[in-house]
């Protein structure tokens, strides 16, 4: 199939176009480009042109890109009989420069917030009704025209040709290829109903959100104006939601859910690590915190609630009680068992606890070693030789000094019975100490 030709040009460089009737009259000038999300995402329909010399409410009105033609001169004309349509009252387009020009979208591939400079759109022949596609090969007069947008501009090609926006085509064009052009495929944005600010955002499907850190993901949040933030964030999974505010300020937190019900919040509450659950809701007014965990399953309520009693800057206030803990007489197939039963963040787990009858702790295995070991072999030959943990009222930087000494990934943490309270990981110790500097 022989492809059409075609020919690239922007938002900015059409911009002010004047577009004449058939008999070369100049009918108006270009000031938008209509599109329409439910009928076709990826075409503008029509042109909005402003009319000179027309009453305040008659001077928009729309040339349908299909009636349009290229002249020999590079000008737009409409075709034979057709006559610019009186723009709707009603707000039913979206309108690339208004709505889509220095808005904020994400840019998933490289994980941050951009801002619109440009839309660049491709003029394209169509086979009129009845016609062999394949016979359209050239843009020339007379032929039936489309208007495909192509992608977006977010560097700063983009924005050089709007700044010289007015000067001759060739000079900007001139100007523009001096600098590198950014640009995010028109298929990767997704048109969404818009809300009162009229966003648009980039499309981000679920599969997508899952695969992105959580930590570039609470980028993307903070980047984002108040209006896009909430709107992202609103649309997330709940487990992928718990992970991103796990990540982002406690003043941020706040932001992202105050605008939800107690129910809402306690889904996402209840995917996040108990100790980040605990530090959450303290930063809360309690009767906001009271009514999330009233929502919570009782199990999980009741992890955090112990949790909310210790101070943040204790051991046991950093502490997660998402562990894996079998019996010293447990053998290695159980504690495979036990970790692929393990509900909780796989990530961090780096060790298996020993416990006796009575909960005291009395051994810890290091994972690498029982995912080596044979089944059968008891986990207490796998334990390290000697046990380093501290006391659940331990100092935080007690804490930091132990794992730096012992050079530990994680830190059984112990009440006065020398009972197993919790663990805290060497990522939480990181993040506390970025807190606190």
């Amino acid at each position: 199939m022989t492809k059409h030709a075609d020919r690239m040009t922007s938002v900015s460089a059409l911009m002010g176009v004047a577009v004449a009737d058939a008999s070369g009259q100049t009918l108006g000038h270009v000031r938008e480009f209509a599109v329409r999300p439910p009928e076709d995402a990826n075409h503008v329909q029509a042109l909005v042109l402003k009319r000179s010399g027309a009453g305040r409410r008659k001077r928009m009105t729309l040339a349908a890109v299909g009636d349009l033609e290229l002249t020999a001169a590079g000008g737009l004309r409409l075709r034979g009989e057709a006559t610019p349509k009186q723009m709707p009252e009603e707000d039913s387009y979206l309108l690339l420069e208004r709505d889509l020009l220095d808005q904020q979208i994400i840019d998933v591939h490289g994980h941050k917030v951009v801002r619109v400079n440009d839309v660049d759109l491709v003029w394209e022949a169509v086979a009129d009704a009845g016609a062999d596609p394949c016979a359209v090969r050239e843009l020339s007069e007379g032929c039936t025209l489309s208007l495909r947008i192509a992608q977006v501009e977010v560097g700063t090609r983009g924005a050089v040709r709007r700044l010289l926006k007015g000067l001759p085509a060739a000079t900007v064009e001139r100007a523009a290829a001096r600098f590198r052009t950014s640009v995010i495929p028109w298929d990767f944005v997704d048109l969404i109903d818009r809300d009162p600010s009229r966003r648009v955002k980039l499309k981000i499907e679920q599969e997508r959100l899952e695969k992105m850190h959580p930590s570039d993901l609470a980028d993307i949040l903070e980047d984002l104006a108040p209006a896009e933030r909430q709107a992202l964030f609103t649309s997330l999974d709940e487990d992928v939601a718990a992970e991103a505010l796990e990540e982002v300020e406690p003043r941020m937190q706040k932001s992202l859910t105050e605008a939800l019900d107690s129910e809402q919040v306690a889904g996402i509450v209840e995917e996040m690590d108990p100790a980040a659950a605990a530090d959450f809701l303290a930063e809360l007014p309690d009767e906001r915190s009271e009514a999330i965990l009233e929502e919570m399953d009782p199990e999980e309520r009741q992890d955090v609630e112990d949790l909310l009693e210790f101070s943040g800057d204790l051991a046991a206030g950093e502490m997660t009680t998402d562990y894996i803990s079998l019996g010293q007489g447990a053998l290695v197939k159980e504690g495979i068992a036990a970790l692929r039963n393990f509900e909780g963040d796989l990530v961090t787990l780096t060790h298996i606890f020993l416990l006796d009858d009575q909960e005291v702790l009395r051994g810890v295995v290091p994972l690498v070693k029982v995912l080596l070991a044979p089944p059968e072999m008891e986990l207490t030959e796998l334990a390290d030789d000697h046990i380093v943990s501290c006391d659940i009222h331990a100092k935080g930087e007690k804490v930091a000094e132990l794992f730096d000494k012992y050079n530990l990934r994680a830190l059984p943490v112990v009440d006065s019975e020398q009972k197993l309270a919790g663990v805290i990981y060497a990522e939480q110790v990181i993040a506390q100490l970025r807190t606190n500097n």
